[in-house]
């Protein structure tokens, strides 16, 4: 699944992601893909890899903001049939959530 993810995404120098995505076939394609991966190892790994533990906090900001989004039962469920409609609707989120708090 993150494969096609990737390809659909725009290009990006890293991609800051969590424990779960610590595997060394996830770390080959990022690299091969140009991308440093900013990943943490798992506790089991005979072999760490280093990783930049100030981009990976950096993460939680997004985490915190997806949270955030996820508070507005419309957003969390997409009960809008059009994407021009649900990103109508996200922005309003965005701007109730942050601009008016």
């Amino acid at each position: 699944m993150l494969p096609i993810t990737l390809d659909a995404a725009p290009p990006a120098n890293e991609l800051p992601a969590d424990k779960a995505y610590d595997s060394d076939a996830v770390r080959e394609d990022l690299v091969g893909r140009g991308m440093r991966p900013v990943i943490p190892n798992k506790d089991d790994r005979r072999f760490f890899h280093p990783f930049g533990r100030k981009r990976y906090r950096d993460r939680n900001a997004i985490e915190r903001m997806f949270c955030r989004l996820k508070d507005f039962r419309r957003i969390a469920t997409r009960y809008d049939k059009l994407a021009r409609n649900y990103l109508a609707s996200l922005c309003l989120a965005a701007l109730v959530a942050y601009w008016l708090r």
